[in-house]
C-alpha cells in the first residue's frame, strides 16, 4: 500500500499526468555489475510490480550512480525499464550500486 501524502505543493509551470496524485517509485542500492572493458556499457534490469508504472511515455526515472558515468534508460514498459550506464572515454565501470527515483 502507498503512503498517503496529505500536503504537496506543485512548482507553477509544472505538467503533472495527474490533478489529483503524484506518482513516486525509489529503488536503493540496486547493483550493477562491472563492465568488461574499455568503454563498456553495463545494462541494469529496474522492475517494479506489474502495471504498477504509469504507461511508458508518462513517467520520469533519475539515477543516482556511485561512480562516474553517463546514464540513459531504455526498454520503459509499465513493470519496469533498463539502466544503461557508460564509463568515462577509456574507462572502465567498476561493479557499484545506483539509486532509483521515479516520479509522474
Amino acid at each position: 500500500m502507498g503512503l498517503p501524502i496529505h500536503i504537496m505543493e506543485l512548482i507553477e509551470g509544472s505538467t503533472p499526468l495527474n490533478s489529483d496524485r503524484l506518482f513516486v517509485g525509489v529503488q536503493n542500492q540496486v547493483a550493477n555489475v562491472a563492465g568488461g572493458g574499455a568503454d563498456v556499457v553495463v545494462s541494469t534490469a529496474v522492475a517494479f510490480t506489474a502495471g504498477k508504472l504509469p504507461p511508458t511515455d508518462k513517467y520520469g526515472v533519475f539515477i543516482s550512480p556511485d561512480q562516474n558515468c553517463t546514464w540513459w534508460i531504455s526498454a520503459r514498459t509499465t513493470t519496469g525499464f533498463t539502466v544503461n550506464q557508460k564509463p568515462p572515454s577509456g574507462g572502465t565501470l567498476a561493479a557499484g550500486k545506483f539509486d532509483v527515483l521515479v516520479t509522474a
